[in-house]
């Protein structure tokens, strides 16, 4: 592929990565007047029009009835469980840290590759691995001087979640309509946050639900952002991409909500960056096969704000053809 089309890629996804950051900035914003649940229905409520468009698009006859429905139901239950952990990370932690632990996603692909889809892996990735789990170690910091929070488990299931999002949609393939791998996490997203209304509701006010109009608009057009890049360029180049929302983490945190860095953080996000580096290196050396996910893993996770880029190439591209 042409050098111009790589850089051209390099800009679509950097564009992608300042876009999703400014998603989660608005969550974070939102996240200290409202309960996540809440943020997330007002969210995931105004972005079904949106999407309901797009996937308008798909000339694809069928139904919503999934041909694997295990696989299927455990898909959109992770899905629906990194949205809601997601948000409630975004809303509880330093926005460095929620990125740091979310970067770990690629590394549990890996790691669940091997169950779900019968992967082997090398030494070479199993030490990447572990050297990027470390790195998960010390952005927790277990012991410190900092305890572990539930945002902190929150971010942690949100990556394990993603992770399986990704795994169990290269499983399935070509089999299931983009339709249905879309619309399930959204109607139970709906239903399960719409619940969580009973417990805890905080009335809001018109610009704060202008705020959860744009988390929608922004995670769609990231979500395109991110296509286009793909489309554009090789998935090995885009991928590392989704590192350079540590930088966007750093200026928000710092000018918006008086975040700094601290050392902890760096340096294990440093460790956990190199390591998706040299998986991705290892992958593109070895060509990245149909049983090798993890190389366009996460450029932007997937809730049901956000769906998966990919997922949103195939309904507005007519085919069913994906690079995850």
């Amino acid at each position: 592929m042409a050098t111009s089309d790589n850089l051209r890629a390099i800009g679509f996804a950097l564009m992608a990565m300042g876009v999703f950051a400014t998603h989660d900035v608005f969550i974070k914003v939102l996240g200290g007047h409202y309960p996540s649940l809440q943020v997330l229905f007002f969210s995931s409520l105004l972005s079904f029009p949106l999407v309901s468009l797009i996937l308008l698009q798909e000339r694809r006859p069928g139904t919503l009835q999934p041909v694997r429905p295990g696989w299927v139901a455990v898909r959109t239950i992770c899905a629906m469980t990194s949205g809601v952990c997601g948000f409630y990370a975004f809303s509880q932690l330093p926005l460095a840290q929620v990125y740091a632990i979310l970067f770990s996603t690629p590394l549990l692909i890996t790691l669940l590759s091997i169950p779900i889809l019968g992967e082997r892996v090398g030494i070479h990735r199993w030490l990447a691995v572990a050297l990027g789990l470390c790195g998960v170690m010390v952005v927790l910091r277990p012991g410190g001087g900092d305890s572990l929070t539930l945002g902190h488990l929150a971010a942690l299931l949100a990556a394990f979640a993603s992770a399986t999002v990704a795994v169990i949609t290269r499983k399935l393939g070509g089999t299931e309509r983009p339709l249905v791998l879309l619309m399930w996490p959204m109607l139970g997203n709906l239903l399960l946050t719409g619940a969580g209304l009973t417990l805890a509701y905080t009335p809001m006010t018109l610009p704060h639900l202008g705020l959860a109009a744009l988390i929608a608009t922004f995670g769609l057009a990231g979500g395109f952002l991110s296509i286009q890049a793909y489309r554009t360029g090789e998935a090995a180049i885009v991928a590392p991409m989704q590192y350079s929302q540590i930088i966007w983490a750093t200026i928000y945190g710092w000018f918006i909500f008086g975040e700094a860095l601290d050392t902890p953080t760096v340096l294990g996000a440093g460790l956990i960056i190199l390591s998706g580096l040299y998986i991705v290196w290892r992958e593109r050396a070895r060509g990245a096969g149909s049983q090798r996910p993890v190389i366009a893993a996460r450029l932007g996770s997937e809730t049901v704000t956000t769906p998966k880029s990919t997922l949103l190439q195939r309904a507005t591209s007519g085919h069913s053809e994906t690079r995850d």
